[in-house]
């Protein structure tokens, strides 16, 4: 049975207009991402700060043949080291120190002839303090110390005053800010120079902040960093 004239002209106007439909929402999407121009730039900011917190592990070897003399001996100096950090104008809050570590060289087996000493103490005095200054003016007295028989190891790696910026919190937001800023210089340079108008941002991202020291001379010196990323509109 055929169907009526009418029924048949009206679903061709359905598929009809459906197709064109279509194809102009096809042409509206591709017409809005051609549109949708941007530009993804990062700012970078930095800092020096000066370290408000120094960890100072303070160490020496003690050697004897006779265990009892050897721990007096430790005793003695750990005494002295403590009285020398306590004339400096540190309080005993900010120092602290740890049992030795005995060593004996004979219990090794292999005995090296060369050596004068069975037993080696290795001691560790610690100061921790929030008077950065004091400690680096305090560091170019331990002459004082040598002059007591007590050879502080400075050249290990183990030895080594750490440093640290403690206050990070109180420079982020002005970090954040030119980071920002920066960002936005380098993107209305680039619409500029691609004759278009910056609009407003789409996506904006922190990086993380590292603290490095600024150079090998000076490690209380410390160099913030943060890089931001964002993505700009560009208009016509």
């Amino acid at each position: 049975m055929q169907k009526p004239l009418s029924a048949t002209l009206l679903g061709a106007f359905i598929c009809i207009g459906l197709y064109l439909l279509g194809n102009s929402v096809g042409n509206s999407f591709i017409q809005m991402r051609a549109l949708e121009r941007t530009v993804t730039v990062k700012g970078l900011a930095e800092l020096e700060v000066t370290a408000d917190t120094a960890i100072w592990p303070i160490r020496f070897t003690e050697v004897d043949n006779d265990l009892n003399s050897l721990y007096q001996n430790v005793q003695t100096k750990s005494d002295k080291v403590i009285a020398f950090l306590v004339k400096q104008g540190f309080t005993q809050d900010e120092i602290s120190s740890s049992l030795p570590s005995i060593e004996d060289r004979q219990a090794q087996g292999y005995v090296d002839p060369n050596v004068r000493y069975r037993y080696a103490a290795k001691v560790t005095i610690s100061l921790y303090t929030k008077r950065v200054p004091l400690l680096l003016e305090m560091q170019g007295n331990l002459l004082e110390l040598a002059k007591e028989g007590i050879a502080i190891s400075s050249q290990d790696y183990n030895s080594r005053t750490e440093f640290l910026f403690t206050d990070l919190n109180s420079i982020k937001p002005g970090m954040v800010q030119a980071a920002t800023e920066n960002a936005r210089l380098t993107a209305e340079k680039f619409a500029k120079d691609s004759s278009s108008q910056l609009g407003k941002i789409k996506t904006a991202s922190q990086g993380q902040f590292t603290i490095s020291d600024r150079d090998s001379n000076t490690p209380n010196i410390k160099k913030v960093r943060v890089v931001s990323t964002l993505t700009y509109y560009l208009n016509d």
